[in-house]
């Protein structure tokens, strides 16, 4: 299997402001001189983390999904980040997976964070989604979903690399630093974490601590307070070496086992 280039994108949000937002992304993908498979953005990446869906929501034909689509395209790359979509008459919280074919996938937020009142005013997701590249299965999520290990649970190896894309503040980095090496080791994958850095309309401020975390829990990248563009290459021999080595996820309960 060969191995998978993968940049992330970790950067200030102009708060509330689609357009100049995808500006800016638009820059900073343009600016990747490397050559890349999979290029990862953070949660909300055109809007901040904002509970004001009624003026901010786009439905699946605007501006930003066409955006990624092109984007994606252009420069030959899955492009993966979240955005505020209307749907059916509700609010969402969507993981937009954009391949340069034009090909679409989506995942809606499954943990809605009830300390912001996220649950107030967008609906949860009820399916993972798994996307294949280059023969790497990989499973995307969204922030607060780091804080589930049983949603998150890669029975049977089903995925190779998790994807958590966030605005997660900095009084609570150290959980999500801890968290991520966690979601390693016990689902023995790549874990990719994006955030963003900043100071959002809310006072939020954000010091990114974006992350890349090998199957062993070895911590491959991690940066904090700037911004950064970031490629590295994710080798699946080392992912098939971990797993052989020390299998543990051949003792795992299974997803029919319930506990008491």
């Amino acid at each position: 299997m060969p191995d998978l280039k993968t940049t992330i994108i970790q950067t200030e949000l102009v708060w509330e402001g689609i357009e100049s937002n995808l500006a800016a992304f638009d820059d900073k993908i343009n600016a990747i001189e490397d050559d890349t498979h999979l290029i990862v953005l953070p949660e909300m990446f055109t809007t901040g983390f904002s509970m004001n869906p009624a003026d901010l929501a786009q439905n699946m034909k605007g501006s930003s999904v066409k955006w990624l689509r092109e984007k994606s395209r252009q420069k030959n790359a899955d492009i993966v980040g979240s955005i505020i979509v209307t749907d059916n008459g509700k609010f969402f919280n969507r993981l937009i997976w954009a391949k340069p074919q034009g090909e679409i996938f989506t995942y809606d937020k499954r943990h809605l964070f009830r300390m912001a009142g996220e649950e107030k005013v967008y609906s949860a997701g009820r399916q993972n989604i798994t996307v294949e590249l280059r023969g790497w299965k990989i499973r995307p999520f969204i922030c607060y979903d780091l804080r589930f290990p049983v949603w998150t649970r890669n029975i049977e190896n089903r995925y190779d690399a998790a994807i958590f894309i966030a605005n997660w503040p900095e009084r609570r980095s150290g959980h999500w630093k801890l968290l991520l090496q966690a979601r390693a080791v016990e689902n023995q994958c790549y874990v990719i974490g994006v955030n963003r850095v900043g100071i959002d309309g809310n006072g939020h401020h954000y010091s990114g601590d974006s992350s890349i975390i090998d199957p062993l829990g070895n911590i491959i990248f991690h940066k904090k307070n700037a911004t950064i563009t970031y490629t590295v290459d994710l080798s699946y021999e080392t992912l098939q070496n971990a797993r052989e080595s020390f299998p543990v996820w051949m003792d795992a309960d299974n997803d029919l086992i319930r506990f008491k």
